[in-house]
């Protein structure tokens, strides 16, 4: 099995170059950057506190990043979030982003273990866990095979719950492809290719940076009903209602017929890019599911 690395180091170097400089155009305000060792290798996570956020006890957010990036995806929510609990944004092992990877992920098992050693040891004994797309996927599997440290499950259009099909695919392509456009092209092409992401001017940056890693984690298969009816802590599927990833409605029904105790909601006129589309409203779901 492979692991996710740079091709070179040259690529490796540059990236890194960018990602300090992402990092301090784009974080809020002030964060402690931690390397956690685990079996799978190093991983980057930055912690993020305000004044109630400090609170002792105070069960964290834990952000989950889709495929392809990193926790600097999360960073318009940091301020938001950090009002009510201590944020634990993570640079997923296999990503590009400031951790490194070891050992390989071989499927959701390995993903849950990874998650939770990287938990245990910043003693975290209950987390509230977002995670977009791919994201979305590896809190499922940590819910299902390490339960125990979830508090709550909030799934920003997750990956695992529908076969994605050739459009996904073509979704990510035009997406990549767009990024690489002249910033005045970029709103047209944001709203023809349905990625609001383009217009995040440091992501894309960072982006283009990391046309030198080599990912190497396993496409998330489908969970079957029987892994959700498992799902036993309060859990919001925010699904985008344009989303290129799956269709939407057929996903809230069927979460609705095998899952009925968890909440689902369907943004209207946002994709999978649900984030970057509607994050004021993403940031308010997930307060609501932490019991804000």
């Amino acid at each position: 099995m492979r692991i996710s690395r740079f091709r070179n180091d040259r690529a490796g170097t540059r990236y890194r170059l960018a990602y300090e400089h992402a990092l301090a155009e784009l974080w809020p305000g002030p964060r402690t950057a931690l390397d956690v060792p685990t079996a799978f290798g190093t991983t980057r996570v930055h912690r993020t506190a305000g004044a109630q956020g400090d609170r002792s006890g105070a069960a964290p957010i834990v952000l989950l990043p889709g495929s392809g990036g990193n926790s600097l995806m999360w960073h318009r929510y940091v301020d938001a979030l950090a009002r009510h609990r201590p944020v634990l944004a993570v640079d997923t092992v296999g990503e590009p982003g400031a951790s490194v990877q070891t050992a390989p992920i071989a499927d959701g098992r390995d993903g849950a273990a990874w998650l939770d050693e990287l938990l245990a040891a910043l003693d975290v004994p209950s987390a509230h866990v977002v995670g977009c797309s791919y994201g979305g996927w590896l809190a499922l599997h940590h819910h299902l095979h390490r339960p125990g440290r979830t508090a709550s499950l909030t799934l920003v259009d997750p990956a695992g719950l529908a076969d994605p099909g050739p459009r996904f695919y073509g979704w990510l392509i035009a997406g990549a492809l767009a990024g690489t456009a002249p910033r005045a092209l970029r709103p047209g092409l944001a709203r023809l290719v349905g990625n609001s992401t383009i217009l995040d001017d440091g992501l894309m940056r960072l982006m283009r940076a990391s046309t030198g890693f080599r990912r190497a984690l396993p496409v998330p298969p489908v969970l079957s009903d029987e892994e959700l009816r498992h799902i036993r802590v309060p859990a919001l599927f925010l699904l985008g209602g344009r989303s290129a990833l799956h269709d939407s409605r057929a996903v809230a029904d069927r979460i609705g017929r095998v899952l009925p105790t968890a909440g689902v909601e369907i943004v209207p006129g946002a994709g999978h890019a649900l984030p970057t589309d509607e994050p004021e409203l993403v940031a308010d779901r997930i307060l609501r599911t932490t019991g804000v």
